[in-house]
């Protein structure tokens, strides 16, 4: 069985539309079938497992939604797996798609989903995950330390190349194209492959060390990205940035079969889904979809993001995206990013239960160092060394030159 929790808000009764939504979104339609048996509803209908009631709603989820009081209740809800087997687009439309159409909701959002045994083994998962992208970067025993290359927008292959190179020669491990950027007249992808991937191979053969690069590949045209991929991998580069939301559900199945290249998942229009807390689905379920379809990383915020997303949010990120759903394999390594500097590092590494397993990601926070990117890659180098050794990173700052100026720069969480 499928189950779906859901929280759902009304004026009516909340066990009749928690009935509604197992009847409407499996057998049923608004009148009696002459073909709904009770053998027909016993092999696919849905049901009501349990409801557990929460306080009212003040105001409605959804405007002009009439007079209250609106209930609320958390449902599970199971689907037979017969109704829907392990195609993602099945259980997309059947336990989620189609209920947020619903008359009668004030407020509907899909909370967790638990799926079978059935599913373990069916859709490819990580290719590379964790443990692929410590081996490819060679970095152990510590985060992988990345950065964004910024402007995010305009800069040419040449002037972009200029600024890898410096952060090669800093020690960045991973290095990305900013999502917004895929294939634009003033930098098109193969230019920038063609200048960016001499430098990292160079640097590998003199040191034995290869920055990895996450080219941004995605295109609505499953054929065009794959064409964007083999460029990258065919001049060497093992990474891509895949704007999951963009490119869909069938685009990232159809790369993920042929792919060789570490999948970096950028979330941008997760938000979308989630922004109102009585609506849309939490981050719980839909990153589900991702790690099944083969995910590697998945970058979602940090703490004291630039952005909407309060810290408790990405931390109930952080632990989904690493739990297994069936085995260690299938978890993809977290990206913490958004307005990072080194100043988070320690309550990024006590929140997240002081593990050093994810990507760190800083892209201001290393490039806008008042000292150049170079500075930028060791202040964060630095800050996450005192934040894994207990020390207070103003003292740790005293006998570290860089992560003085980066507290200097970045100390009122307004720069980065």
């Amino acid at each position: 069985m499928i189950i779906l929790n859901y929280r759902i808000e009304t004026s009516g009764s909340i066990e009749a539309m928690a009935a509604k939504i197992a009847s409407d979104q499996s057998t049923g339609t608004f009148v009696a079938l002459p073909g709904e048996t009770e053998e027909l509803k016993a092999r696919v209908a849905a049901h009501v497992l349990a409801i557990r009631h929460l306080p009212d709603a003040e105001q409605p989820s959804i405007p002009d939604a009439g007079p209250g009081p609106f209930k609320r209740a958390d449902v599970d809800i199971g689907f037979p797996f017969d109704a829907i087997g392990t195609d993602l687009a099945a259980l997309m439309t059947i336990a989620i798609g189609g209920t947020y159409s619903i008359r009668g909701f004030s407020g509907i959002r899909v909370v967790d989903m638990k799926l079978p045994k059935e599913f373990r083994g069916a859709h490819p998962g990580p290719q590379f995950g964790v443990a692929g992208s410590r081996r490819l970067t060679g970095v152990e025993g510590r985060p992988i330390i990345g950065t964004i290359v910024k402007p995010a927008l305009g800069l040419r292959p040449h002037e972009t190349a200029a600024m890898v190179g410096e952060l090669i020669d800093a020690g960045i491990d991973f290095i990305k194209d900013d999502e917004k950027l895929m294939s634009p007249a003033y930098s098109p992808l193969a230019e920038r492959v063609k200048a960016i991937m001499p430098l990292i191979l160079n640097h590998e053969q003199k040191t034995g060390k290869k920055v990895m690069y996450a080219f941004g590949i995605s295109h609505a045209d499953p054929d065009q990205m794959m064409r964007n991929h083999d460029l990258v991998v065919e001049a060497g580069g093992n990474c891509a940035v895949i704007n999951i939301n963009s490119v869909g559900f069938g685009g990232m199945a159809y790369l993920r079969k042929r792919s060789g290249l570490v999948l970096h998942a950028h979330r941008n229009g997760w938000d979308i889904l989630t922004r109102h807390p009585g609506l849309g689905m939490d981050f719980m379920v839909w990153q589900q979809f991702w790690r099944l379809l083969g995910v590697d990383q998945f970058q979602i915020n940090g703490i004291g993001s630039k952005y909407w997303e309060p810290d408790d949010s990405f931390i109930r990120s952080f632990e989904a995206v690493t739990t297994p759903l069936f085995s260690p394999d299938d978890c993809a390594l977290p990206v913490a990013g958004s307005g990072q500097w080194g100043g988070q590092a320690p309550e990024t590494y006590e929140r997240t239960g002081r593990t050093v397993d994810l990507l760190y990601l800083c892209g201001g926070g290393i490039v806008s160092h008042p000292d150049g990117p170079g500075a930028g890659v060791r202040a964060v180098q630095q800050a996450w060394q005192a934040a894994v050794d207990g020390i207070p990173l103003a003292d740790f700052a005293k006998s570290h030159v860089e992560l003085a100026r980066s507290i200097e720069k970045f100390g009122d969480g307004k720069a980065a």
